[in-house]
């Protein structure tokens, strides 16, 4: 018996948790002409030269190797051949990585690519569409101290130049197909840059939304149940195919790895099925889940030190547009979280309570909040008639005009003054409601709801009860002749740097006489 101990000994040692992140280098290009680069990278132009690249190169490589994951998806690299170059300048600086995979789609300016200091048994791209740059799944099978791990690593459409949500829900049902084929209880990870927020089906824009509110990541790779975000101790008994999202690890304040004009998003993700939570062969380690902040990926005020490009050429200085995220693992069985049934109860307030804050700490419960007034993502709602009013900004899509709601509040912000809340969903409806009382109660406060008042539309402002105010128009064409007499039907009483009216949609105003 002592010594078959013995002998287990040196296997159980090499039981090591190990690091798998994802992390997009924002356009590694070499210095050959394929004749698909975009065209700041065309080699010879734009100061994309030998040396520029080397710079580049440098940079990518300083990031992975102070990352110092044993698995690293990788999103915008050109080739392989660039690829290569990467993988020799980090074994020169002495952070490895044996093994590597790419993609090799035609016709397409980026690749998604994979590094890896275990074994890569075997690798297949899954092709989501045969259209020019629309990039392929990287899938590997990657071999961790003797357990098979699956990986996908994926870049999907942006939402800039046409990329409406449908374009994603491809790259998401392709995934969903390949997944159903896989046999139960196997080891997976999905990664990469989704392009896509942790909470897409609440925030998915107007203006991208083409498939009726369903969204890939959240509907296709079941993300979502029930209308909320899958649980790590429900996805045990949700059905094949559903994914925990590990950027709810994080306080939603810590919740971002990319930013666009100051907006903060959740672009690029590790996604984990049901199996990576079994207490077999390989599973998370519970709460790993970080964004690297190396101070050097940051410029001033806070923001990402991308690579820099500048009146028609590159700089040679920044790093990339995307920070990147990781998550451990280990042959241990994973460790739930204690009283894991027991959620935690989110304190009730009233929306008054928003007005004297800045910021949340914690989650916040609104009950009986009434939707006063929605146009398309947005909504104003009120609890009381006479209580106060607060505006909610891009969240309001599983909400009607009319209705009653438990709302759970995430996020609050002010814009030039306007008290909003950002990140929110419908805990529980609560049924219709009759508004008339909850309209035209204060018309010097902000988010207040103006409905059926006549004034005169004059140098921009409105002249209503004795009272003037700017008025904005969100469409330019619904602007009214100077001097009309006009009906608000419904306004809001927004605010940006001073009390304005605001009317969203050309039905919300008529023009009585001109």
């Amino acid at each position: 018996m002592r010594y078959c101990i013995l002998l287990l000994v040196p296997f159980l040692l090499l039981a090591n948790p190990f690091k798998v992140a994802t992390y997009n280098v924002e356009n590694l290009f070499d210095m050959s002409l394929q004749g698909t680069e975009y065209k700041e990278y065309i080699p010879g132009k734009h100061c994309w030269s030998e040396p520029m690249m080397e710079i580049k190169l440098n940079h990518a490589a300083e990031v992975i190797c102070d990352l110092d994951a044993d698995i690293v998806g990788l999103q915008e690299v050109e080739n392989d051949s660039i690829l290569k170059k990467l993988q020799k300048r980090l074994e020169e600086v002495g952070c490895g990585y044996q093994y590597r995979a790419i993609t090799t789609k035609p016709n397409t300016s980026i690749q998604v690519a994979l590094f890896s200091r275990y074994p890569i048994q075997a690798y297949r791209e899954l092709t989501v569409s045969y259209e020019p740059n629309v990039r392929n799944i990287l899938e590997a099978d990657v071999e961790v101290q003797g357990h098979p791990l699956k990986l996908f690593v994926n870049h999907w459409k942006s939402k800039s130049r046409g990329g409406t949500e449908s374009k994603r829900m491809a790259y998401a049902e392709k995934l969903k197909e390949r997944i159903a084929m896989l046999p139960l209880g196997l080891d997976y990870i999905v990664m990469g840059d989704l392009n896509s927020n942790y909470d897409a089906y609440l925030t998915l824009s107007h203006r991208l939304d083409d498939t009726n509110g369903r969204t890939g990541i959240n509907d296709v790779l079941l993300t979502v149940h029930n209308e909320k975000l899958l649980q790590k101790h429900e996805i045990a008994k949700a059905q094949k195919g559903s994914h925990y999202n590990l950027w709810q690890e994080l306080p939603f304040t810590q919740r971002w790895s990319h930013k666009f004009y100051g907006n903060k998003s959740t672009l690029d993700h590790i996604l984990l099925p049901a199996s990576m939570f079994d207490e077999k062969g390989i599973d998370y380690v519970n709460h790993s889940f970080r964004v690297f902040k190396a101070p050097y990926l940051f410029a001033s005020k806070g923001q990402i030190n991308r690579w820099q490009y500048g009146h028609g050429k590159h700089l040679g200085k920044g790093y990339s547009d995307h920070l990147p995220v990781y998550a451990v693992f280990d042959m241990h069985p994973y460790v739930p979280d204690k009283n894991l049934q027991e959620q935690k109860t989110a304190v009730s307030k009233p929306i008054e309570f928003f007005y004297g804050i800045d910021s949340l700490k914690e989650e916040v419960l609104l009950e009986n909040a009434v939707v006063v007034m929605k146009r398309r993502n947005h909504a104003l709602i009120k609890q009381s008639p006479n209580g106060r009013g607060i505006y909610l900004y891009g969240c309001a899509k599983k909400l009607q005009e009319g209705y009653r709601y438990d709302i759970l509040v995430q996020n609050i912000a002010s814009y030039h003054g306007l008290k909003e809340i950002t990140h929110a969903y419908r805990v529980k409806e609560k049924g219709k409601v009759q508004t008339d009382s909850y309209f035209n109660q204060n018309s010097k406060m902000q988010n207040e709801v103006l409905k059926d008042i006549v004034g005169i539309y004059k140098d921009k402002n409105f002249h209503f009860n004795e009272q003037v105010l700017p008025i904005h128009f969100k469409n330019r064409k619904d602007i009214p002749p100077q001097g009309s007499k006009l009906k608000i039907h419904y306004g809001h009483l927004g605010y940006y740097k001073q009390l304005q009216v605001v009317v969203y949609d050309k039905k919300d105003v008529s023009v009585v006489r001109k």
